[in-house]
């Protein structure tokens, strides 16, 4: 488990990024690129492709379930659930597909691994942070293995219950440092986001254009993006994989303007649109956004063909392994020339908020990641298969130990592929955003 297989001698790193990025929209490349050579951290986070490949070629386990496919810290959030509870929970789920849990937990500890060397932490502290992590998978996945099934099923980490969600498992004062390095959400809410992405046009609010991060259809000139027309129909499919009730409340609100949005680093490049709609006036907004969706590392790597659109993928792994999926989150694909292309949807801000990572001391950073660790074991545990992946993993710290050694093994190959990205540039194969 502690071992990073071997790459055959022809592998290049960055020519299978290049080759990625050829099914993506040229023109946000540069961006991609730039983004990923940011720091070790950030290129992480545009690598899942390169660490599944890796991960295929090496040994795994016959324990599959429904896996998030790029479970790295940076994608675990706090957001409200339907009820308006501030909850934390997996947040993205570009690439879930089935695979083998350790694939996940591996991801994990060793963005924790990465995130910690971006601090400036030694191999030591490195170390303890994701064999930290590793522990509390394992124990947490022992716990929901003995809980009923409801109680696994509707568990959440309700940030204001955090401490009876975790048996008493971290302090209130450790609870307390975790709010103080949180980006809370009150400046992300429906309103205010109206108010940051929103002018005032003679025919009424419209989106701003800000590019390149935003750009409205009617300004965006490059090619091979969907047409208003084309987001019209995908969002009237979307609206039918909605539950009734939702489908009345969608109908309630008029699209009046749509844009280009570039997201986060491994997503730069895929399709995402932002959708302004309004309801009883110009001061009842509402965004959904729009986000293509591709095969996943997961089937990339292991040469599988799904059996469902990319777009329902996406959405049926979110259900399953999130505790409080978001009541407008759908899917639908369109036809564009010879091809069709997969989206799902959902609200563009639910009351997001994301951990600032660059604030973590190292005991924060144990603490934020026995959360996320506790996060995946619920989220694995809710397909029904925690018992066997408990028994696996056994009571002794055997298993922690050989995640934590995995985690600083990837944590080198990553310093390796970032210095070859960084060569690349260099060297003109790849060109950076100006």
């Amino acid at each position: 488990m502690a071992t990073v297989s071997e790459r055959p001698a022809d592998y290049d790193p960055v020519a299978r990024l290049m080759w990625q990025g050829e099914s993506r929209q040229p023109d946000l490349l540069s961006l991609r690129y730039t983004r990923m050579l940011a720091d070790p951290f950030s290129f992480y986070r545009g690598n899942a492709l390169l660490m599944a490949d890796d991960l295929a070629r090496g040994p795994s386990t016959s324990l599959e379930v429904q896996i998030c496919g790029d479970a790295h810290l940076a994608n675990f959030n706090l957001f409200s659930s339907p009820e308006r509870h501030l909850v934390f929970d997996v947040n993205d789920f570009d690439e879930t597909d089935p695979g083998p849990f350790e694939w996940d937990l591996k991801r994990l500890v060793t963005s924790l691994a990465v995130a910690s060397l971006h601090l400036g932490h030694s191999d030591a502290q490195q170390k303890r942070i994701a064999l930290a992590a590793a522990r509390e998978y394992r124990l947490s996945i022992r716990h929901f293995a003995g809980e009923d099934r409801l109680a696994t099923w509707y568990a959440t980490l309700d940030i204001d219950a955090v401490v009876a969600d975790l048996g008493g498992f971290f302090t209130e004062n450790a609870i307390h440092r975790i709010d103080h390095v949180v980006a809370y959400a009150n400046g992300r809410d429906t309103r205010k986001a109206f108010a940051k992405l929103i002018v005032d046009d003679k025919d009424g609010p419209r989106i701003v254009n800000r590019p390149p991060l935003l750009v409205p259809l009617k300004d965006l000139h490059e090619s091979g993006y969907l047409t208003s027309g084309e987001l019209e129909r995908l969002i009237a499919g979307y609206a039918r994989t909605l539950t009734s009730d939702r489908q009345v409340l969608l109908a309630q609100f008029t699209p009046v303007d749509v844009a280009r949005k570039v997201v986060g680093v491994g997503s730069v490049g895929t399709e995402c649109y932002v959708l302004l709609l309004l309801g009883r006036d110009e001061f009842d907004p509402f965004f959904l956004q729009v986000k293509q969706a591709g095969a996943s590392v997961i089937a990339t790597a292991t040469s599988r063909v799904s059996t469902m659109p990319a777009g329902e993928r996406v959405v049926q792994g979110q259900r399953l392994m999130q505790a409080t999926p978001d009541v407008f989150l759908g899917w639908h694909s369109v036809k564009k020339g010879d091809s069709s292309r997969h989206y799902y949807v959902r609200q563009l801000y639910d009351n997001k908020a994301a951990i600032a990572i660059e604030r973590l001391d190292e005991s924060l950073l144990v603490t934020y990641g026995q959360i996320c660790a506790w996060t995946l074991a619920r989220a694995h545990a809710r397909g029904g298969h925690g018992g066997a992946i408990a028994g696996y993993l056994g009571k002794s710290d055997v298993a922690d130990e050989a995640f934590a050694d995995f985690a600083m093994a990837y944590r080198d190959r990553t310093l390796s592929d970032f210095a070859a990205l960084k060569s690349a540039a260099q060297e003109g194969r790849i060109t950076l955003a100006t």
